[in-house]
């Protein structure tokens, strides 16, 4: 079973749009209401996958309680905690050429009961995980530091963990070592303070992460492909996508796959890719069910083409 925490959860409507004119009128061509934020997105990849899952989040408001409602009947188990203030809902206008506007509002300001409340309700739950997947942004009134402290409480408890997050609240987790972090490219340069140009620069960026402290590093570099950088080696995969329609959501899907297929090693970096590469491909923050999967396209190697240069060179 797979337990997701989303300390700062959304619900997120999507349009489809023709383009994006600027003071015009603009009319969808389709659109989609979600719950949203980084663990929710792994949770529902999880299960759209066929494999259990536990989502646990803070709630408020009208908009939490639609969020818990569009999860409940997905078949996704809820673990809320009710916060005062209001779940933040969120909007992204996707174009046909793949190009996706995003309005992301702050989320609630959780208060320091609030806080410890939810620390619990994840310890209390963590007995029964193979993976607690900590993932997203911290809302206002969370210290960086207290991704650090659930990591330590879960690893008393037994738990390993996976974590997505930037910024301060990585470089803190980074103490208490976490069993795998999940940066992607732009990421994992802001962790290291340098740019990020080649997938050999990547790769070192990776490794020191792990020397800083984490078990593993499962690093996104967009359309380049994905690394797994831990103990036992090092590997770069790859997969087409025909048609990117929507990102979002997408690198939530690969770490649902990673942690799928176990959570380590080669098998799993494929997995998190094949994910990954069919998540792009579907409309909004969908998530791709084992039909939607292409396996076969994946490209694994353990020789890493060190002097490539990242399509996007990351700062």
């Amino acid at each position: 079973m797979i337990l997701t925490v989303t300390p700062n959860p959304s619900l997120d409507r999507t349009y489809e749009i023709p383009g994006l004119d600027r003071g015009e009128v603009v009319r969808a061509a389709g659109e989609r209401m979600d719950p949203g934020g980084k663990g929710v997105n792994v949770s529902r990849a999880v299960a759209a996958a066929g494999a259990p899952t536990l989502a646990v989040l803070p709630l408020g408001g009208a908009p939490g309680a639609l969020v818990a409602d569009l999860l409940d009947a997905q078949g996704i188990a809820v673990a809320p905690v009710p916060v005062t203030g209001q779940t933040r809902s969120n909007i992204a206008l996707a174009e046909p050429d793949g190009t996706l506007t995003k309005i992301n509002a702050p989320g609630p300001e959780l208060g320091p009961e609030e806080a410890e409340s939810l620390l619990t309700a994840v310890t209390e739950r963590s007995a029964g995980a193979d993976w607690i997947a900590c993932c997203g942004s911290l809302p206002r009134g969370l210290a960086p530091s207290w991704y650090a402290e659930l990591v330590a409480r879960a690893h008393d408890a037994g738990a390993r963990i996976a974590l997505d997050t930037s910024g301060p609240a990585l470089l803190a987790a980074l103490k208490e070592r976490p069993d795998v972090v999940k940066p992607n490219a732009e990421e994992l340069a802001e962790a290291v303070g340098r740019p990020l140009t080649t997938i050999g620069d990547a790769v070192t960026a990776a490794e020191e992460l792990r020397a800083a402290g984490a078990g593993a590093v499962l690093a996104s570099l967009g359309a380049d492909g994905q690394l797994l950088v831990e103990a036992s080696g090092t590997w770069f995969a790859s997969a087409p996508a025909a048609v990117v329609r929507s990102n979002v959501g997408a690198g939530d899907s690969s770490l649902a796959g990673f942690l799928i297929a176990g959570g380590e090693g080669p098998k799993s970096l494929a997995s998190a890719v094949a994910h990954g590469a069919a998540a792009v491909q579907l409309p909004g923050s969908a998530m791709p069910t084992p039909a939607d999967l292409a396996p076969d396209a994946v490209t694994l190697t353990a020789q890493i083409p060190w002097a490539r240069p990242l399509k996007e060179a990351a700062r």
